[in-house]
């Protein structure tokens, strides 16, 4: 174990599970969140929340209960290990994936959502539920990340992924501002057999680059829902280019 800045136990992984993450482009690490934590969560969000409560990419930042994940020394541990640094949060999502039919998201890079330089983004992928490609659980290309940025188009609107399109406003170091429109992006040119479907057990995590192609399908169980809590991270220093996620939280407690 390691320390946290408060004195916190943190996991520590090995130096082969390093050269996985940096070969691969994704880590898989068991019990991240214990049962109790994830159960502690999960009610949380079940709650009704009060009027004022407004659900973002930034939940972190205002409730306590996502703040706790966002900072929680096991994945805050693990990703100071792979950037070899201290990160920053840049945002957070609770992923609720229906039974029978609850829509994924295309294969894509986090990086063409999240525009940053240098390029330190990263993400955890935390399983809130026992995952698998039954019920639309996480996909990876491995090894994708050692080929750059790729080309990718709007996916189709479908059974399997969520389609959509939103203008979001840039800002660089120097002021500079501008528009630019994303969409539910779908990398060419990736074929079935590349796709390696996980399965991810409930406290679990996946650790991955911002260049990682992933994604998930549909949850064609009929009873099993598919929960699962993202936060990115960059690098000390990394600027973000969009505006709505720029201000960047810090990742210790």
């Amino acid at each position: 174990m390691l320390k946290g800045n408060q004195g916190e136990p943190t996991m520590l992984i090995s130096v082969d599970q390093i050269n996985q993450y940096h070969n691969d482009g994704f880590l898989i690490v068991e019990n991240l969140l214990t049962d109790q934590e994830v159960s502690d969560f999960l009610n949380h969000e079940s709650k009704p929340k009060p009027e004022d409560w407004q659900k973002g990419l930034r939940t972190h930042t205002t409730d306590p209960q996502w703040q706790y994940l966002a900072t929680h020394p096991n994945i805050t541990g693990i990703t100071r290990q792979l950037l070899n640094d201290d990160s920053q949060i840049v945002q957070s999502m609770y992923l609720n994936k229906k039974p029978d039919g609850g829509q994924g998201i295309a294969i894509h890079q986090d990086t063409l959502y999240i525009k940053n330089e240098p390029n330190t983004l990263m993400a955890c992928w935390v399983a809130m539920d026992d995952t698998d490609p039954e019920n639309g659980g996480l996909c990876v290309v491995p090894g994708s990340h050692l080929k750059g940025l790729q080309s990718a188009n709007k996916n189709l609107n479908s059974s399997e992924h969520v389609s959509w399109e939103t203008d979001y406003e840039m800002q660089d170091q120097n002021g500079q501002q501008w528009t630019e429109r994303l969409h539910s992006f779908e990398m060419d040119d990736v074929e079935p057999d590349e796709i390696l479907k996980l399965t991810v057990p409930r406290g679990g995590g996946v650790f991955f680059t911002g260049l990682t192609i992933h994604g998930s399908y549909a949850n064609r169980s009929l009873d099993r829902i598919r929960r699962a809590f993202a936060i990115h991270y960059v690098k000390n220093g990394t600027w973000v280019f969009r505006t709505d996620i720029q201000e960047l939280t810090p990742s210790l407690r």
